[in-house]
């Protein structure tokens, strides 16, 4: 009967034993369920931050985090290019664009350096004028392999890497000029024969500017026929190295000497070279009597044109130019596709046949600007303004303020 009861009690307490650890392990199992549902909350967090990384506002950040763009000026001698410069970078901070801004003293290795320090500080476009169109490709064929664009303001830079080529009628600018010139000494009214030849001289612009060469060339297209026939005599034909006013005057005056004062007309390429040449011409007193063209529309320009001294100019209206250069990078930076760009070779925008390559490119039209005009197209439209172009003219002979 003991040894029956004690098999009972044993029994009882391994039955007690086996429920408790039953329990026991019931009772451990509890905190252990809440952890997979505090892991699964943790799973989601990265969804759940996902729009801070986005930052969408981040087009309204500060300053140092807004897109660069870069301007790159051959220099600031030349009249236009400051003014330009000023217009450009209002335009894009407009835009909300930070602007790198840097002139190169027409130093065409101090040019390359500044394009690759403004690609080392990180611009996304660059708006070129090149003092030099084949020395720029070292640095610009280096900013458009980083991701650069690389718009050539003006001048053509001689790559097929810049992803486009603003600039005017080039070549109609150096007809306008000789037309202006030709109808000024009545090239055809009979004065002028084989027997007695119309002594002209030339004066390039800047031999390392490929508008030079297209200016040339559309001069020539006017000039040359008259050569031809006889009736036209070049008796000297110079380029002014950096569109130098000081060295287009050292080269008139040696002309004039060479040729014992007997010039009768003189296509210049630019204001400043032709107002260079004028001096020489003054010192002989013969500005006003020999016929000379520019360029530019400058406010000097202008201002000798309403003196009788200079005879034509190009209207190149560059309220349109820097408008239209910002849109089209701004269309760069966003990927738009720009249907105004026209594909061009190199070798016809160069006039050299040995150039390789396509370029993108849109050129404006331009005019003509003398006496007869200087007033409409340049005073009344606001390009220059009256008191500049009216300069030390007695009050008298002014028309009345637009």
């Amino acid at each position: 009967m003991f040894h029956k009861s004690m098999k009972s009690i044993a029994a009882l307490l391994m039955l007690t034993i086996l429920v408790a650890a039953l329990f026991g392990c019931g009772g451990a199992a509890q905190p252990a369920q809440p952890e997979p549902a505090k892991e699964e909350p943790a799973a989601e967090a990265p969804a759940a931050e996902a729009p801070a990384a986005k930052e969408e506002p981040a087009a309204e950040a500060p300053a140092g985090d807004k897109i660069k763009v870069g301007l790159s000026f051959s220099d600031f001698a030349t009249e236009r290019w400051k003014n330009e410069e000023e217009l450009m970078r209002k335009l894009l901070e407009e835009k909300g664009y930070e602007v790198v801004s840097q002139e190169a003293n027409h130093d065409v290795k101090l040019q390359n350096d500044q394009i690759d320090n403004m690609v080392a500080q990180g611009v996304k476009a660059l708006i070129i004028i090149a003092e030099d169109g084949d020395a720029a490709v070292t640095a610009v064929d280096k900013a458009a392999a980083a991701g650069v664009k690389v718009l050539a303001y003006d001048r053509l830079i001689k790559s097929p890497n810049i992803a486009a080529y603003l600039s005017f009628n080039n070549v109609e600018v150096g007809r306008q000029q000789a037309l202006g010139v030709m109808k000024a000494v009545d090239i055809e009214g009979g004065k002028w024969t084989a027997d007695n030849p119309l002594k002209l001289v030339k004066l390039g612009g800047s031999p390392t500017d490929n508008n030079a060469i297209l200016f040339r060339k559309g001069q020539d297209e006017i000039v040359d026929p008259y050569v031809e026939q006889g009736i036209i005599e070049v008796v000297a034909d110079q380029w002014v190295d950096n569109w130098d006013p000081a060295n287009a005057l050292s080269l008139m005056e040696n002309i004039l000497t060479s040729q014992s004062n007997k010039v009768d007309a003189v296509v210049a390429s630019n204001d400043g070279t032709a107002l260079g040449a004028l001096q020489a011409l003054k010192a002989q007193k013969l500005a006003g009597v020999v016929p000379i063209s520019g360029q530019d529309a400058t406010a000097d320009g202008c201002n000798s044109i309403v003196k009788g001294e200079l005879t034509v100019t190009i209207l190149k209206d560059i309220r349109n130019l820097s408008p239209l250069a910002v849109d089209l990078v701004d269309k760069l930076l966003q990927g738009e596709t720009i249907p105004e760009l026209k594909t061009y070779t190199m070798a016809e925008l160069t006039n050299d046949e040995a150039q390789q390559g396509e370029v993108a490119a849109y050129f404006l039209p331009v005019e003509q600007v003398n006496a007869d005009n200087v007033y409409d197209l340049v005073v009344a439209s606001g390009f220059q303004a009256y008191d500049d172009v009216y300069r030390d003219i007695p009050e008298g002979q002014r028309p009345p303020k637009p």
